[in-house]
């Protein structure tokens, strides 16, 4: 027991930034050299994908988050789009995420430490900016379809070697399932979703967050 309980908040802890990246570019390069910008990725499946995503206006799910690593954590996820988000862990993990629109903050109650990004400058904005395009500045470098699923590569377009993330959706319906991010060591963190509830009615509270003392001051 006490082993899982370190492993879930080695997740909570060290991967967490994986979550809080939710959509990250944040891996490791390609082997080979780098594919061209959307390869086989069709404009009829660009265009339905880009319509999925930007019709997300709100979003519960539960997620479980596995690393290569065996450590593993668990929590809700909320979005409230365009700029909100919310991620909260299920204990022992003492960690929660928040966009508001102008920052993205992520509080570890366990090591006090809180940290500030504008949220503009953090993977997390592929999702939450008004518009997602899967082109500009996102590359697709892969696309993969079987038993129902499918699965995109995307790269930061200038940026490759900064990393990749893999997106997969459900095709009947479209329904984004799962991400994977691949941090620089290589280490592969897989995000998956469940009892996704879309347009559902939210707090706004849900997305304020109140700074603990140690935290004060605290922007990184």
């Amino acid at each position: 027991m006490r082993h899982r309980i370190l492993r879930r908040l080695r997740a909570a802890r060290g991967v967490a930034t994986a979550l809080l990246l939710l959509g990250g570019l944040a891996g490791t390069p390609p082997a080979a050299p780098a594919a061209e910008a959307n390869a086989g990725l069709d404009a009829e499946t660009r265009t339905r994908i880009e319509a999925y995503l930007n019709g997300l206006d709100t979003l519960r799910a539960r997620f479980i988050q596995i690393s290569d690593d065996g450590s593993f954590a668990e929590g809700t996820l909320y979005l409230d789009r365009p700029g909100r988000m919310r991620i909260d862990y299920d204990p022992p993990a003492k960690v929660v995420i928040v966009a508001d629109g102008t920052w993205l903050i992520h509080i570890d109650y366990a090591l006090e430490s809180v940290t500030h990004l504008p949220l503009s400058s953090t993977p997390a904005y592929f999702f939450l900016r008004d518009k997602v395009r899967l082109d500009g500045d996102v590359a697709v470098t892969a696309v993969e379809r079987g038993a129902g699923v499918l699965r995109l590569t995307l790269v930061e377009r200038d940026e490759r070697a900064a990393g990749s993330l893999e997106l997969a959706f459900a095709e009947k319906p479209l329904e984004l399932r799962q991400w994977t991010v691949v941090d620089p060591q290589g280490t592969r963190t897989r995000v998956s979703l469940a009892d996704i509830r879309t347009g559902v009615a939210l707090d706004p509270k849900t997305f304020e967050v109140k700074i603990p003392e140690f935290g004060i001051g605290a922007a990184q």
